[in-house]
């Protein structure tokens, strides 16, 4: 894909991968619309990167539809949707069900509300490119939190699914596997610190593959290694898993402890 000229969205933008993705494609010569559920912040740093900016709670079918729809009315098109935003909440199964409901209304829901009000468009085009953010949590797992597990598992499944649906209708899917990025994200998970790498080297990674018109975009060389262990011998790759987990939960701790934070 070549992104001059190209109509592009991006969700979750005031900050953090989306405000990365969306400066970069500017700077490529795209009109971008940036959008965000944080309205004051979204909106001052769409004027300082140079988009248009839309509020929208991606939360809300109600907000996906009225986003792109005011894309199509003003832009006329969209030519690459970004559907970037994410929430990281919870723990285990005792995580409180309204907050269950909302991780999977933005961490999924909110890729099939997209796809269901784009498709119609770009299916009548014949030409259009979805990227989805997931997380390498998607191919492997995460230790802190089972409902980023389950929900990042699921946006990757629905991004498969679109690839393979609708790849031979000229509809384009990446999906986006980060580990550690240096964003707000992981400023509790200090495990994933250790390895972060900056929004700028995600995003040179990402728009390489977008350019090849690829699927799967991940940050660290360890992810894919990871996932190949866990699909040759599952059992193993669980018994390193929880001893990942137990580093993972002394280093947040500690984390806590210094910062005088409490821990249930």
């Amino acid at each position: 894909m070549d992104f001059q000229n190209k109509v592009i969205v991006v969700t979750g933008a005031a900050s953090g991968i989306g405000l990365a993705l969306a400066a970069r494609f500017v700077a490529e010569g795209a009109t971008v619309v940036a959008s965000d559920r944080n309205e004051a912040h979204g909106a001052a740093k769409a004027q300082e990167i140079g988009a248009r900016f839309v509020a929208a709670d991606v939360g809300q079918e109600a907000g996906v539809q009225g986003l792109i729809e005011s894309v199509l009315g003003q832009e006329g098109r969209i030519d690459l949707f970004c559907s970037n935003a994410g929430i990281a909440i919870g723990e285990g199964p005792e995580t409180e069900d309204r907050h269950w409901d909302l991780i999977q209304r933005v961490n999924v829901m909110s890729h099939v509300w997209a796809a269901r009000h784009l498709l119609p468009h770009m299916l009548e085009r014949g030409d259009g490119y979805l990227l989805n953010t997931a997380s390498a949590a998607g191919l492997l797992t995460e230790l802190h939190s089972a409902p980023y597990a389950v929900t990042k598992h699921a946006a990757l499944a629905f991004a498969e699914w679109l690839a393979i649906t609708y790849g031979d209708r000229g509809i384009k899917v990446a999906c986006l596997c980060p580990e550690g990025v240096w964003t707000p994200m992981i400023q509790n998970a200090p495990i994933l610190q250790q390895t972060a790498i900056s929004t700028d080297e995600l995003v040179e990674k990402t728009l390489a593959v977008l350019r090849a018109d690829g699927f799967l975009i991940t940050t660290h060389e360890t992810t894919l290694k990871s996932f190949q262990n866990k699909a040759n011998n599952y059992d193993e790759w669980i018994s390193k898993m929880r001893h990942l987990r137990t580093k993972a939960m002394a280093l947040l701790a500690h984390h806590a402890a210094g910062s005088g934070e409490q821990r249930p």
